[in-house]
């Protein structure tokens, strides 16, 4: 159980790597361009990571990937914590 926990984190930290793997805008962009709206954009002041991108970190893609890592790490801590609190609830019967 350990080794595939482990191993889910490595598959989902790489995945966090994707903004080195395209250029390309994301699908809400697409969308935002291909419907003419995208100029109307503006970024959420009190966002952690506006922009997907963290603040203070040098290079767009370095900031973009260290958002998406920080984001995979969050959303598997709180996925295991919501796992470890189901576990812990006594069985009905």
């Amino acid at each position: 159980m350990r080794r595939a926990l482990i191993a889910a984190l490595v598959v989902a930290a790489l995945a966090a790597l994707a903004p080195f793997a395209s250029g390309s805008p994301d699908g809400l962009e697409r969308v935002a361009g291909d419907r003419g709206f995208a100029d109307r954009a503006r970024p959420a002041a009190d966002a952690p990571a506006a922009g997907y991108a963290i603040p203070g970190i040098p290079g767009a893609r370095l900031a973009n990937a260290a958002a998406g890592f920080a984001g995979t790490l969050v959303v598997f801590a709180l996925g295991a914590g919501l796992v470890a609190v189901v576990r812990r609830r006594p069985r009905v019967a």
